[in-house]
């Protein structure tokens, strides 16, 4: 059920042209989420309309979205479905926050084998 929220999660950034898109395994390493997807657009408007996506794909297949932070600056918006978060960043912002080393420990997935992860 996660490896599906997160399908749905990565093809809805990947359908509103999100850019470097990363999914961090984070079982064992935290307790917030099993996984954090991680990806960027190149505008505030772009990085809005990513998490919108995000948010709207998830619900139609049924998952609710606990909440959704930093919509209205379009800088990082975080979108918090449970088991699986979403950080879209606008791209200045990623550079800065760099979560992909902050959670260096959690292995990477590749989009290909998600469904098998």
């Amino acid at each position: 059920m996660n490896e599906t929220l997160l399908s749905i999660t990565y093809k809805a950034i990947d359908d509103k042209r999100g850019e470097d898109i990363v999914a961090l395994n984070m079982h064992g390493i935290s307790l917030l989420a099993d996984y954090f997807v991680i990806a960027e657009g190149s505008s505030e408007r772009q990085v809005q309309a990513i998490a919108r996506e995000v948010k709207g794909q998830a619900e139609e297949q049924g998952y609710t979205v606990n909440k959704m932070e930093g919509f209205d600056g379009g800088r990082w918006v975080l979108v918090d479905m449970g088991d699986v978060v979403a950080h879209i960043f606008h791209k200045d912002e990623r550079a800065y926050y760099n979560l992909e080393r902050l959670w260096g420990d959690a292995p990477q997935l590749d989009a290909p084998n998600l469904e098998n992860d």
